[in-house]
């Protein structure tokens, strides 16, 4: 089983009040990994010794996004943070018809092979809008058709794209490239809060199941809003997926 990490965009306002606290509790509750989108004034070094001095590591990062930023920062800022992989993901206008769709890419061919010159792969992770149908064609499933170099960080509950579509059939799709998994729960309703893993629609247990236990590496828990304490939903959705033997060693 992959072992547990977490988005800290979940966490994103108790961080700007207590960034190591926020640490603490997160190494606390078991939490073993770590994905940030932002260094709150750090140096990618200082950060990444803040979270292995807690016992943690970090699993991947959002910072920087990959093709939103020069290559050579991306390369730097992952040397630092130890890094291998980088992430990235395109805005709702990359996913526009399917002609865009094609341009997009033929630029992420080149990202991917300016990155491996440097021996750094990329993950992108995506949002609802990547599943929109053009002309009968999913634009996501035709764009993963012509990146075949690249992998994927996918978000399971934006791929379920509010209920239009199964996560567990779209991880199963690109299974041998998935080695980054996003956990959300939540109602499908465009809009809503977010809740801790278990207590919404999506069947997590069949998601993970879908996984290829050869390739994922890190099941990843990020919620983007709750109407609940947040801490407290991030720490109840680690305990569920311990509870159910779902993820959280590394064996």
């Amino acid at each position: 089983m992959a072992p547990i990490s977490v988005q800290l965009y979940s966490l994103r306002t108790e961080s700007e009040r207590d960034f190591n606290g926020v640490l603490q509790a997160l190494a606390a509750t078991g939490y073993q990994g770590v994905e940030p989108f932002n260094l709150y004034g750090f140096s990618p070094r200082q950060f990444r010794e803040r979270v292995e001095a807690l016992g943690m590591r970090i699993s991947s990062s959002h910072f920087p996004f990959a093709n939103r930023v020069p290559v050579q920062q991306t390369v730097d800022t992952l040397g630092e943070l130890g890094l291998t992989r980088a992430v990235g993901g395109y805005a709702p206008a990359d996913f526009a018809d399917l002609d865009t769709v094609r341009r997009v890419a033929e630029a992420t061919n080149r990202l991917v092979d300016d990155l491996a010159a440097a021996n750094i792969t990329l993950a992108l992770h995506n949002h609802w809008w990547e599943f929109a149908e053009f002309e009968g064609t999913c634009a996501y499933h035709l764009f993963q058709d012509l990146v075949p170099g690249v992998a994927f960080e996918l978000d399971t509950y934006w791929a379920a794209n509010f209920g239009a579509r199964e996560p567990a059939a779209e991880l199963a799709r690109i299974r041998s490239r998935t080695p980054l998994l996003h956990l959300k729960d939540g109602p499908l309703t465009k809009g809503e809060p977010m809740v801790a893993l278990g207590d919404g629609r999506q069947d997590i247990a069949a998601i993970l199941a879908a996984a290829d236990p050869d390739v994922l590496e890190w099941t990843i828990v990020e919620l983007d809003a709750c109407a609940t304490d947040m801490l407290t939903a991030i720490q109840d959705s680690y305990t569920y997926l311990i509870r159910n033997q779902l993820a959280g060693t590394n064996d």
